[in-house]
């Protein structure tokens, strides 16, 4: 095989490998330098919307932990948490304030990519959970929508 197709082939091998190396790690993006060859796989992202906690077995109707656990807005992934769009910005949202579906409620940056969390559905704010640049993991509680 010549140096060429050989160099091909073993450029093929590492782009598999890094591909592979972004589904296992949920990564959207990955980039190497070997040898003064430099690669960079990517793949496309989609906003994120944050989907209400299953529901859990029933409770008495006087249980207010289980009401509030229904309206959770779980963080879909491990990171760091932003409440606002830039360092001394207003918040994206306040406790008490109405939201509409598709709105912006906090940011969630994992490996240097900002993931909005956006309002699964219309409410209001009950609580915030999380404070600004609190590292969160997958499933924590990041606020609760009534």
């Amino acid at each position: 095989m010549s140096d060429e197709k050989e160099s091909a082939a073993i450029d093929a091998d590492a782009i598999r490998a890094l591909a592979d190396l972004l589904t296992e790690t949920s990564l959207t993006e990955i980039e190497i330098e070997r040898n003064g060859v430099r690669m960079r796989v990517a793949r496309q992202v989609t906003q994120v919307h944050s989907a209400p906690a299953a529901a859990a077995p029933p409770a008495p109707a006087n249980d207010a932990k289980r009401e509030a656990a229904i309206g959770t807005i779980p963080s879909p992934m491990v990171g760091t948490v932003y409440v606002a769009p830039e360092p001394g910005a207003q918040p994206f949202v306040k406790v008490g304030d109405a939201v509409s579906e598709g709105d912006t409620l906090l940011i969630v940056e994992a490996m240097k990519t900002m993931n909005p969390i956006l309002a699964p559905r219309d409410g209001v704010v009950a609580e915030i959970c999380v404070h600004d640049t609190q590292p969160v993991e997958f499933g924590q509680a990041l606020l609760i929508l009534n």
